[in-house]
This record gives structure tokens, sequence and C-alpha cells, in this order.
């Protein structure tokens, strides 16, 4: 009986290398020396059989979607069971967060994988983007919060490794279906949008489905109990929450679950949403912001936020959003280390005001700023860093570009000398940054950009500028980088574009928020 067993492993064994599942060993291996980590994708693309044929690179990006949505169930299957293994407040902290991240990048992966979800190849390579940065964050609240003994379970490694073979193999290839649609003719909506959020959109004042109003004149006292109720509500049509004027002392999370809402508040200065969480103070910087959006669809508009956990406190973030396909129009954040965390996913800014310090605009999301107002503070420790990207690997479509817009100094840096403030720093390898028709007050040291550490990512990261203007815009004096570019042309310029970068055409005129398209 045990010789039949072992005879019939042997040939089960031998047909699946020969061949009879789709593709055989030496396929695998040729495939996956194509990737930027070939171990893991050999030994996971030939421990299963179920990821079909092999014949075409589609074939191979939709095996490797597969076996990386897999690893990613079982590390946050064991993500959750080390929960009760957190001997204090902060690795609770820290794991907390991982737990959330991996529910996040299984459901991104997912949607990629999904025959019934639409989703081009922009979106795959933006929402595997998304996966990589979730496993990057995950590590860096350890970290941050000293927990310096935790050891990271290999099979996470091997998932961020899985990832990014996925973003590689994806580039230049095409995803489960077309792109998204642009608009139709004589319309400034893409056909996606139903008839009743067209005529919604199109007002200059949305109706509100519900009000928020801290003299009780509204539905809701607080912002948090609207969106509660958001969360219950049938369907997932544009749901509108108006917040009248008053100072809302809450720290906000719209989760993944809440989708396509918007937050209409009275106006910068007058709508105030208000916290003060920082790392100093134990949280990680992923769970400090005053407002965090994750959420797709989102719009925020009329609104301040502001972190005033002060300058002496380290990170403290005002606005969080990996909502994919969000919208800020016409809100200040206001805060000093870490103020806007531009976490990941498709983001657009619009007349925006920005304060901070360090790294005050920072993450991993492919990231527009136009016509906005970049404030520089005044810093504890002489120096000012306005950008710090974080992008780690040279296949994510994400960066940050800051487009036809201004950076001054803050009232509380005016007339103050000796402070150095630098246009970006690189937070990790291929940081990519550019700053396009901006206008640069005199605040901007000569040489333009800070390094991190040494020669750390100087020359993998992309730092940019393009037709800037004012005392801060020479580029005589800027750094002598590998990565540093003079941009010249408006072909390459163009690359970072709302039209391109963040393929805005094909579904920023549903938000009915101005933009321009091109440079």
């Amino acid at each position: 009986m045990m010789k039949n067993t072992l005879l019939l492993a042997t040939l089960v064994a031998c047909l699946f290398f020969s061949g009879v599942y789709g593709y055989t060993k030496s396929e695998i291996k040729t495939w996956c020396s194509q990737t930027p980590h070939p171990h893991p994708c050999e030994h996971f693309l030939s421990s299963n059989s179920n990821y079909g044929p092999i014949k075409q690179k589609p074939d191979f990006v939709k095996a490797l979607l597969k076996v990386t949505l897999e690893r990613a169930k079982y590390a946050g299957s064991h993500t959750l069971s080390l929960g009760p293994k957190c001997r204090n407040k902060r690795e609770r902290a820290a794991w907390a967060d991982c737990l959330e991240l991996y529910e996040n990048t299984i459901q991104y992966i997912n949607k990629t994988v999904d025959p019934y979800q639409k989703c081009s190849q922009v979106d795959m390579q933006t929402w595997l983007s998304t996966a990589l940065t979730n496993q990057e964050t995950c590590r860096a609240g350890f970290k941050e919060l000293g927990v310096t003994d935790y050891v990271w379970p290999q099979m996470s490694n091997n998932v961020s490794s899985l990832i990014s073979n996925t973003l590689a193999m994806n580039k230049g290839s095409v995803g489960n279906s077309l792109p998204v649609e642009p608009s139709p003719p004589n319309s400034k909506f893409p056909s996606w949008v139903k008839p009743g959020d067209r005529k919604l959109l199109q007002s200059s004042t949305p109706q509100a489905n519900v009000v928020v109003a801290q003299d009780g004149s509204g539905n809701f006292k607080t912002i948090g109990a609207a969106i509660a109720a958001a969360a219950k509500r049938s369907g997932t049509g544009r749901y509108v929450i108006r917040v009248k004027a008053g100072i809302y002392k809450e720290n906000i999370e719209i989760t993944k679950k809440v989708k396509n809402i918007m937050l209409l508040g009275d106006g910068i200065g007058k709508t105030i949403i208000t916290g003060s969480k920082s790392v100093d103070g134990g949280t990680t910087t992923f769970k400090s912001a005053t407002l965090a959006v994750v959420g797709d669809g989102f719009i925020g508009q009329g609104f301040t936020v502001r972190n005033t956990a002060g300058p002496q406190n380290h990170q403290a973030v005002a606005l969080r959003s990996g909502s994919d396909l969000s919208v800020f129009y016409k809100c200040s954040f206001e805060g000093y280390q870490d103020t806007l965390y531009v976490h990941s996913n498709r983001q657009f800014y619009r007349e925006c005001d920005i304060y901070g310090t360090v790294d005050f605009i920072f993450g991993n999301a492919a990231a527009v700023l136009q016509n906005c107002n970049i404030y520089a503070r005044k810093p504890p420790n002489k120096t000012n860093t306005i950008t710090a990207q974080g992008r780690t690997d040279q296949n994510q479509n994400t960066g940050i570009s800051i487009h036809n817009s201004r950076v001054t100094a803050a009232s509380d840096l005016q007339g103050v000398s000796g402070v150095k403030t630098y246009l970006g720093r690189p937070w990790k390898q291929y940081s990519r940054t550019v700053f396009m028709k901006t206008s640069l007050d005199s605040i901007i040291d000569p040489s333009g950009w800070l390094p991190w550490s040494g020669n750390f990512a100087l020359s993998t990261l992309y730092y940019g500028e393009y037709m800037n203007t004012g005392p801060g815009s020479s580029t005589s004096k800027r750094v002598n980088w590998k990565g540093y570019h003079v941009i010249t042309s408006s072909t390459e310029a163009a690359k970072f574009t709302v039209g391109n970068f963040i393929t805005g055409g094909s579904w920023l005129p549903a938000t009915n928020v101005p933009f321009t398209s091109g440079l």
C-alpha cells in the first residue's frame, strides 16, 4: 500500500513538471529569470499548479498576481495571529497598523484578478504600487516606535518581492480589461457616472445628504457620527456630508469600506478639524493623522485640517490619504513635521494651502498639487524640507508633482535668519518629485535639494524642475546628483501633468473640481 502511494505521488510530480498542468519547471525558471526576485517567483509558482498555462507574458502576469494574492492572504492571516503576542502598547499599535494594511493590500491585489472588476494596466500598476507601499508602511511602524527586537517574518518579505516582480512584469503589459473610458463627447462626465450623480456634481453647492453642526441644527454634532452613518447607507453613490463652521476636535478615519464620500465645509479657517496625535505621543506616523481617508473616490472641499502636536513631537500628520481617485479642493493642511501624508493611490489637490517644516508633503501616492500655496514654517532645527517622496521600487507609478503653485514663508518664518529651506530629500531609494511652473520664494536654498544620508539614493532618485519662477528658482547652484534634472523638454515635463501622471481626464471631470490637464 505504501509503495503504491509513493508511486502515485511520483507520477503526479512527473506529470506536473512535464507540463501536464500548463508549464514545466524549466519554463518557470525562464519566466522568473526576467523578474527582480527570481527565487521566490520560482519557489511559489512551482509549489502550486492552479495558475493555468503560461504561454505569453500576460499569462505570466496573471500567474504572478494569483500567487501574490495567495501569499498576501497567508501573511495577513499570520499577522492576525501575532496580536496576542504583543507585549505592550507600542507593539500593539504597530501590529494594528499592519493588520489594516494587509487587509488593504489583499483588497487591491484581489481587484487586479477579479474578472468583474474593470482594471486597466494603469489601474493595476497603481494598486500594486499601493500594495507594496503598504508593506513598507507596516515595517516602518515597528521601527519608529522602537520595537527593535521584532523579527519581520520571511513570508512578509516574500510578499514584497512578489509584488515587486508583478510590478516589473506588468509594466508595459495589459490589464484584465480595456483602459478606463474617456469622457464621452460634449459631456463633462465619463459614462460610468450615474445620471443622478451628474446632476448632484454639476451643482456649485452640492445638496447635502446630511449636515453636521455643533449647535444641533444639523443631523449630527460630530463628523465621526456622520461618517459612521454613511458607512451603514445602502448603495455606493456619492454621499455628501455638509460640515458647518466650527472647530471639531476629532480624529476621523474614513475606512476602505466607506466610498464616494464628499466632505463639504464652509471654507478654510471656518470649518476646522483638529487633533494632536504624534509619534512622540505614542502612535505611529500612519495613525497620527487628524483626518485619514482610505475609502476610494473621496472629495474634500472647503475646510482646514490641523495637527497641533507641535514641532517638538516630531511626526504628526494632519491629513493622510490612501483614497484612490481622491480630490481635495480649497482645503488647508496645517502642521509641522509630516503634515500632508500622500500615502498611496491617485490623488489631486487644487487651490490648497499646506503648512509645515520637516518633510511636510510626503508619502508614495501618485499625487499632483496644482495652484496650491506651500508655506514653510519656522523649524526647530533651522532646516525645512518640503517633500520626502517614498518610492521604493523603480516600477511604481508614484511621485509628487507640484504644478503652477507657490512656495513661500509662513508668517512665523518671515524675517527669520539662518533657516535653510529645501525642495525635498530622498526618503526612499527611488524618490520622485518635480516642481513645474511654480513660484519659488527666496527662502529656497540655492542648492535646492538636501541629501537624506550620505550618498543614499542620489543616483536612483528622480528630482526635476521645469520653468519655475521667483528668486529661489535659479538652478545655477543646484545639486549635481545623477538623479537631479533641470527639465528643458516639454515632452519630459508633460509626463508629470494631471492628464498623464494621474490620468485625470478619465475621472476628474466627474468631481466638478477645476483642473488643468496639461502644462
